[in-house]
């Protein structure tokens, strides 16, 4: 008897040290295997761990429709959810972070332990420099006139681009980050709060060099006003109102910013010192 409790303590004791499974999204305009040097160094120094590469809309495909491209994330993340009752981190990289994001908050009932935001716009994107290989000649200041179109809605970064001179069009024409952010509201408002509330952890991670997220600070919500000055989160309405539940994830101890300098784009993923400063602590 004694052999047996002990063996069922030991059990018990491993169990509780067992790292959560990793779904990990990539960004746009590549695929899983963008993501490989992340997954084979979490499975490095996490022994064990279960993670999954999210293969979904590689390469052109990810210049899909951003609602398309939530509705079978959502239903991928809620399939492994379902496998892993323990509950789950969602890794989500550049444009993946924020489809993650959205994928989380029409899930109301998600068991998505910790949310890691890795360079993503969350408050939006104004730059084109990642764009010049599909539009070589497109500038910021004109492409609103693309973006906020019917043909542009169909296009993911059509979704997010939020052009600050050009307010009033953005919440006209686009029909994906007024919506998750709650400043339009619709009928499921109340269910993309709820899936933001319920996390145990939100990670946002950003920098100064990073190089395509403009302005970087949109990894932490902050974004540009009309004169392109950057308003820091706590300053802006989506925190102010608590639209989205920052506010009560903040005040719980549940959002976590970070800042570092030195690290461009590309290297978010790949830089194996970088994954373990900003990456790694929070894969528990």
């Amino acid at each position: 008897m004694k052999i047996k409790y002990l063996l069922m303590l030991c059990m018990c004791f491993v169990g509780s040290l067992a790292y959560k499974p990793v779904v990990i999204l990539h960004g746009i305009l590549s695929g899983a295997e963008s993501m490989t040097v992340l997954v084979r160094h979490i499975e490095k120094l996490h022994p064990g761990t279960v993670v999954y590469n999210c293969d979904k809309f590689s390469g052109w495909s990810s210049l899909e429709n951003a609602w398309w491209q939530v509705e079978q994330i959502k239903e991928y993340i809620d399939k492994i959810g379902k496998l892993h009752t323990e509950g789950i981190i969602v890794l989500g990289y550049s444009q993946g972070g924020i489809l993650a994001r959205a994928a989380i908050q029409s899930l109301p009932n998600h068991n998505v332990k910790t949310f890691i935001s890795l360079s993503s716009p969350q408050a939006g994107q104004y730059g084109t420099s990642f764009l010049h290989l599909i539009f070589p000649d497109l500038a910021a200041k004109t492409a609103f006139e693309l973006f906020y179109s019917r043909v542009g809605q169909h296009t993911s970064v059509g979704g997010y681009w939020n052009d600050p001179h050009k307010q009033a069009l953005y919440m006209k024409y686009s029909e994906f980050l007024p919506l998750i952010n709650n400043e339009k509201l619709s009928s499921n408002s109340t269910s993309f709060k709820m899936g933001m509330v319920r996390l145990n952890k939100l990670v946002l991670i950003g920098g100064p060099n990073d190089g395509v997220i403009t302005p970087w600070q949109s990894s932490h919500f902050s974004y540009f006003n009309e004169s392109l000055d950057v308003v820091p989160f706590y300053k802006r309405e989506i925190y102010m109102n608590d639209s989205i539940g920052l506010k009560t994830l903040l005040e719980a101890e549940k959002l976590i910013i970070i800042v570092k300098p030195f690290v461009h784009h590309l290297s978010w993923h790949s830089n194996k010192r970088v994954i373990n400063q900003v990456i790694m602590p929070y894969l528990d």
